[in-house]
């Protein structure tokens, strides 16, 4: 459903530009041609402008409902307070959901439970003689 309707809105958008660029400037723009066309320039002037209203109404359109499909399916989410099973350092040691305090109280007690941890060879070590 959403691939469709971006693929109308690329299309809509496509034909705008060139309904925009088609219509007479007060510089001239790409609208000044010759005379001999099949309607008249007031003719033309009015098809130009009713068809970039449609246009730009259709743009807007689909614009909305593509803002609403993207949050139709959207749950609220939080980082903070997540359950401790979900959420652990690299180190291993869990960190658990604040009691007191606040966030910063909670990674401080986290920092501390780390470094009084023995610390684990982060890779291969060097042999050591004796």
């Amino acid at each position: 459903m959403q691939t469709v309707v971006i693929v109308i809105h690329l299309m809509i958008v496509a034909v705008m530009i060139g309904a925009v660029l088609l219509q007479k400037s007060e510089g001239g723009g790409l609208g000044m041609g010759g005379g001999a066309g099949f309607m008249s320039s007031r003719g033309t002037a009015n098809l130009l402008s009713r068809t970039t209203a449609i246009l730009a109404a259709g743009f807007f359109l689909t614009s909305l409902f593509l803002s609403w499909y993207a949050g139709y399916n959207r749950a609220p989410s939080s980082i903070i307070g997540q359950p401790a099973s979900q959420t652990q350092p690299a180190g291993g040691n869990p960190i658990t959901a604040p009691t007191s305090g606040g966030i910063l109280d909670t990674l401080k007690k986290a920092d501390e439970q780390q470094q009084q941890a023995p610390a684990a060879p982060s890779g291969p070590q060097v042999p050591r003689s004796q």
